[in-house]
């Protein structure tokens, strides 16, 4: 069977030892431990649209959500390619999982790179990696829809405390979470993009339901809106204005992981398609089925996409530390045109995959679907490029208090 096709196939069982960037961390075999759990309840996630939570059990016990923090806070000072490695094989497995745990991870990143030695933060960071809390983001509130750089809400300082209540279209998995990380205004007479980032703990805030969530895809991510309240000692704010952290560290990780995620989706497709176009060919004598040639295809722009994200996160990593090339224009416009591009070759992908399995890809209780997966990676240029059109998503519902 020495066709182009079968090489192809040949050529990705072997890749698929590998990994986003390494042949193998620290993390991935506990990552791996995560993924079968993952894989086994995302169906009923998908349908019931509900939070992952027999998948955060086994990352919790294989301690992955503090990672990333610095081990002389208690955490493993996991790399940012090691974290890109475990939303990629988590992605495989369930994208709700793989979406929750890189936006996590984000909020992390945030807290670590910019808490510039605060205890309190300091503090928060050894319970993450000591208790294993999951931290959900709030970014998206009222009017401004899905621009992050402004914020309606303001902090107001009482004290050595301070209060803040927004209106948050979308907070994902917001009542699974151990704690927030929500954007907000300076002070009242400060400019909407004058923003600061607070870091809150479940005590520190209840939640008033907005907005339901009955989507396309991503339905296990719990994207619900709420009007958040909140009162936290004010260390818990970062000392670093949010326009320096979303530049430097926001938005380079949200698109390396979240591009992560759409590349394990994606090879999670183009797998069922080998594994169809193989299952073709043992019962035809050999003769390559009419999908061969879209297995290849998606093959091809899988491997793009792993080469777009895999180079992005070189050139960040090469410039963490550079204040100054980060900002820079050449810098901002490849970040910016690495989550358009990881975004369109991830759909290109799966779309491929589902040509190559044809009927089988299309129905949803085969081994060969590829429905929910194709329903995922619909979002992610809705999710990743545009979150105002992300929020409208959302089915409106009766306001329910929710207590922190």
């Amino acid at each position: 069977m020495d066709t182009a096709q079968d090489m192809e196939a040949q050529r990705l069982s072997n890749a698929d030892v590998r990994v986003l960037n390494s042949s193998g961390n620290a993390a991935t075999a506990r990552a791996r431990a995560a993924a079968e759990a993952a894989a086994l309840h995302a169906p009923s996630v998908d349908t019931a649209a509900r939070f992952p939570s027999e998948a955060f059990a086994v990352i919790r016990k294989q301690r992955l959500l503090g990672i990333m923090v610095p081990a002389a806070l208690g955490g493993e000072g996991a790399s940012l390619a090691e974290i890109a490695d475990v939303c990629f094989i988590l992605g495989q497995a369930c994208s709700s999982t793989a979406l929750i745990f890189a936006m996590h991870q984000i909020k992390m990143a945030c807290v670590i790179r910019h808490a510039k030695g605060n205890p309190a933060l300091e503090q928060i960071l050894r319970q993450v990696a000591t208790d294993q809390l999951l931290l959900a983001s709030s970014t998206t509130e009222g009017q401004a829809g899905g621009n992050v750089r402004s914020s309606e809400a303001a902090v107001e300082h009482i004290g050595d405390h301070v209060t803040l209540e927004r209106k948050a279209t979308v907070i994902s998995y917001a009542v699974d979470a151990d704690g927030i990380v929500t954007t907000a205004r300076r002070a009242s007479d400060a400019a909407g993009s004058d923003q600061v980032l607070l870091v809150l703990l479940k005590k520190d805030y209840t939640l008033e339901r907005l907005q339901g969530w009955d989507t396309l895809g991503m339905r296990g991510t719990h994207s619900e809106g709420f009007t958040l309240r909140a009162r936290a000692p004010a260390q818990q704010l970062l000392p670093e204005p949010y326009e320096r952290i979303h530049a430097q560290t926001m938005v380079p990780h949200a698109h390396l992981l979240w591009g992560s995620v759409w590349a394990g989706i994606a090879a999670a497709a183009t797998a069922k398609a080998q594994a169809f176009v193989r299952n073709a060919l043992r019962h035809s004598g050999g003769q390559m089925p009419p999908g061969g040639a879209h297995f290849t295809q998606a093959a091809t722009s899988l491997r793009t996409l792993r080469g777009v994200l895999s180079s992005a996160l070189r050139s960040y990593q090469a410039v963490m530390s550079d204040e100054k090339a980060i900002s820079a224009l050449e810098f901002q416009t490849m970040i910016t045109m690495t989550k358009v591009q990881v975004s369109e070759l991830a759909v290109e992908t799966v779309l491929s995959s589902l040509r190559a399995c044809g009927l089988s890809g299309f129905r949803n209780d085969g081994e060969f679907s590829i429905g929910r997966l194709l329903r995922d990676v619909l979002s992610a240029p809705l999710m990743i490029n545009n979150d105002r059109i992300l929020a409208n998503l959302a089915m409106t519902s009766p306001p329910t208090s929710i207590s922190g």
